[in-house]
């Protein structure tokens, strides 16, 4: 997971050999600007790139795609309208309500891919974020919306909407995100999970979820640097911190 924004860790992510990378505009400080010099690093690398949108906003969206991510991921999602106004965003008029801007666009490299604005949608993947009790309770009419194309279970925003902030591991989360997975494995539809602690992620994979957010860069460089303290400043305060 991108959250730093830097090119230079996209770029070593994307080489790392992992599948997927997730540039975050969400909780990340990442402009458009700094989104589209991380889509163009990690373009040379075989890794797929899905960037998250701050929100599930229409010009968020099209700001996005117009940009050349071809993978989105629209947080908090809680309803089947909210997952129908997502999928209206990636599409052109008359399926949807994307602004048309593709002669301007890197989506369709200024116009040099033919038809794009006849075939647009078949560039783009959706995927929509659950991550709290409505969610999960409308899991099953989400997934089975047309132009979802993944689901993706936020046990932390999950945690902290079934009153269990901080415990993202609690059992009521676990067996929330478990019914989730459930839904949309029924809706035919691939799930995956935010699963940051190994144990979490192991546990998760076993029970079926097609893919799993197992790190971000900055946790990475904060428990790695954390470590170094420890080992070489023995006077280096080693009280237990919380990780997300």
């Amino acid at each position: 997971m991108g959250l730093h924004g830097s090119p230079v860790l996209a770029e070593v992510a994307a080489g790392s050999g992992l599948d997927w990378l997730l540039i975050d505009m969400e909780h990340g400080p990442n402009s458009l600007q700094s989104v589209l010099v991380q889509l163009q690093v990690v373009a040379a690398y075989p890794i797929a790139p899905l960037v998250r949108v701050p929100a599930n906003d229409t010009v968020a969206i099209k700001q996005v795609l117009d940009l050349g991510a071809q993978n989105i991921i629209v947080p908090m999602v809680a309803s089947a309208d909210e997952a129908r106004a997502a999928v209206a965003a990636t599409r052109y008029p008359p399926a949807g309500v994307r602004g048309v801007g593709s002669a301007l666009a890197r989506s369709a490299r200024w116009n040099r891919v033919d038809g794009y604005l006849s075939d647009g949608a078949t560039h783009v993947s959706l995927t929509v974020q659950i991550e709290n009790g409505a969610g999960v309770d409308a899991a099953a009419e989400i997934a089975a919306v047309d132009g979802v194309d993944q689901v993706f279970v936020g046990p932390s925003d999950l945690a902290a909407s079934l009153g269990r902030l901080g415990q993202q591991t609690h059992p009521e989360v676990v067996d929330a995100v478990h019914r989730t997975f459930a839904a949309v494995r029924a809706a035919g539809k691939k799930v995956g999970v935010n699963a940051f602690d190994p144990a979490a992620a192991q546990a998760y994979i076993d029970r079926g979820a097609d893919f799993v957010a197992v790190g971000a860069d900055v946790a990475m460089l904060a428990r790695a640097s954390e470590a170094l303290a420890a080992r070489f400043l023995p006077a280096a305060d080693r009280a237990e911190r919380a990780s997300y």
